[in-house]
């Protein structure tokens, strides 16, 4: 609190500050607007009360992410997450069911069990054995608020419920905008697997390399992989592995590791890979898929946007309400209202 009054311009004192958080004195708007500025966050998620609490949250993160970075995080989500679903309020919106009623498991015992997991997923969402196009799309379709939000460096997504005081709870995944569309991708689908697949049964797997396989089983279906390039293969060349990265919409670095799990290629194989000419894929995508070519094209979150716009058009919100959400300047929303100005 101290902290905070430091930064706050207008000056408050920490009393006042701990008399906000206590509900027993309300700012005043100068000084929420000086609050807003001095936490990163917006006025709605200072004054809303869309979101009572995140839970289950999982964070896609490096080891040495630090408290603050996930107390961050989550603010931004929270943020997000009070803004989407105000539009939803106004737009009159119900709650969707659970996308994943009756796919839920408590443990998993093998890496086998997780494959199978992965192709239940896929079948019950009739994807059939292609690569699916949009991961956001389909998320999105299946009444899950996918967010892109500007992450600390080290966290690249997290997985949440969103608790809303007696109302429906809502699913959430949120993914870093600073991610490639490969690791986007995996992001997506290793949240994903933490909503469906709660722990592991088994201490030789760990629950984050669960999920990693989880998300690789369910992006690059064994099935279909083994149709591409065949079984029990001594090598693979990298004209192959750059052309199935690009079919299947991952890394270079996941396509490898998925060619030794489903049987195509040996450990062994894969290990000295790691080691020789895929040595510095782990930090540099070779040939990355561009942001705005054929997966890169398609896998940005798009309802809440279209929501806010639906709103706009209907005369529901003014247009400085919905240039508020869509965190955008006024004169760019009301451009987009009425078009390009005529001769």
């Amino acid at each position: 609190m101290k902290a905070l009054a430091e930064r706050m311009d207008p000056k408050v004192t920490p009393q006042a500050i701990s008399k906000y958080e206590a509900g027993k004195m309300m700012p005043s708007s100068a000084v929420l607007v000086g609050l807003g500025r001095a936490l990163d966050v917006s006025l709605d998620f200072l004054m809303s009360a869309q979101v009572e609490a995140l839970d289950g949250l999982e964070f896609r993160k490096h080891s040495s992410t630090s408290a603050r970075d996930r107390a961050t995080a989550e603010a931004l989500v929270i943020d997000s997450l009070e803004r989407y679903l105000a539009i939803e309020d106004i737009l009159d919106i119900p709650p969707g069911g659970d996308s994943f009623e009756g796919l839920r498991y408590d443990s998993v015992a093998t890496e086998e069990e997780i494959d199978r997991r992965a192709d239940e997923l896929r079948d019950a969402w009739e994807l059939g054995k292609d690569p699916v196009p949009s991961l956001c799309a389909l998320l999105e379709e299946k009444g899950i608020r996918v967010i892109e939000a500007d992450l600390p460096e080290r966290i690249s997504g997290l997985a949440c419920q969103v608790l809303r005081g007696g109302r429906p709870i809502a699913d959430a995944v949120v993914v870093s905008s600073r991610s490639t569309v490969e690791r986007k991708r995996l992001t997506l689908a290793h949240e994903v697997a933490h909503r469906i697949i709660r722990s592991t049964g088994n201490p030789a797997i760990r629950v984050e390399k669960a999920m990693d396989r989880f998300a690789g089983a369910f992006l690059v279906p064994g099935r279909h992989l083994l149709a591409e390039v065949g079984v029990g293969r001594r090598r693979i060349t990298y004209y192959e592995i750059i052309r199935l990265k690009h079919t299947y919409g991952v890394s270079a670095s996941a396509m490898l590791v998925r060619l030794g799990q489903v049987g195509v290629l040996q450990p062994a194989t894969v290990a000295r890979a790691f080691r020789t000419f895929a040595r510095p894929w782990r930090k540099s995508e070779p040939e990355p898929i561009r942001d705005d070519k054929g997966f890169g094209a398609f896998e940005t979150p798009r309802r809440f946007k279209q929501l806010v716009w639906r709103a706009i058009g209907e005369e529901l919100i003014s247009p400085v309400r919905g240039a508020a959400l869509l965190n955008e300047p006024l004169d760019a929303v009301e451009l987009q209202i009425s078009g390009p100005a005529t001769q």
